[in-house]
């Protein structure tokens, strides 16, 4: 069954309601203050997506539970700096993003930064869309799984996070332009890679 593109957005929850993030600004303070449960409420709501990220970023089980770990530990201990710039669903995956660099780059695990390219998005669909809404959604978790680290962490957290262009931003600590572009350019190596499966298929 061919599933469309942006379905695999909808099918992704929004993110928190704003009651949601009220209750979580709460959690965060009662974390700032010694309270324990408050991180465990945290982990409960947000712990599976939270894993999840890691696990694209890091493509190791295991390694994504310990980075989990420092993730968490970092947010318990920086609990009391927590500003509300963000949503606290966004600070935690900003923190995660961080964990996972800092455990990869010691393991010399390539990061590529492409914020030095200069494509403007453009809002009309191009050929990458009109192939990436033939496919079907296995097809797609295989591709992506064969993306650079940097295409499949953007597209994840847009498409499966279902995170906003300034929520992302927020995360990778990069200007809106720099995500768009982003997006952009891992759209079209994913497009790319699925009409090189689809030819191999034929």
């Amino acid at each position: 069954m061919a599933v469309l593109w942006e379905e695999l957005q909808e099918q992704v929850e929004a993110g928190t309601t704003a009651e949601n993030a009220s209750e979580d600004v709460v959690l965060v303070a009662r974390m700032a203050v010694g309270d324990a449960s408050g991180l465990v409420q945290l982990y409960e709501r947000y712990g599976t997506a939270l894993f999840g990220y890691l696990l694209r970023l890091a493509r190791d089980r295991g390694l994504a539970e310990e980075i989990t770990q420092d993730t968490l530990l970092a947010a318990w201990q920086s609990a009391a700096r927590f500003q509300g710039r963000s949503s606290v669903r966004t600070w935690l995956f900003g923190i995660g993003r961080r964990q996972a660099h800092n455990r990869l780059r010691v393991q010399r695990r390539e990061w590529v930064d492409l914020d030095q390219a200069a494509v403007v998005a453009s809002s009309e669909p191009g050929p990458e869309d009109t192939v990436l809404a033939r496919v079907e959604r296995e097809r797609i978790a295989t591709a992506l799984g064969s993306l650079r680290p940097l295409h499949a962490e953007v597209l994840g957290l847009a498409f499966i996070d279902g995170l906003s262009h300034a929520e992302i931003a927020e995360v990778l600590d990069v200007p809106v332009g720099t995500v768009k572009s982003r997006l952009w350019h891992a759209k079209a190596a994913l497009a790319a890679l699925l009409r090189e499966m689809r030819e191999d298929r034929a």
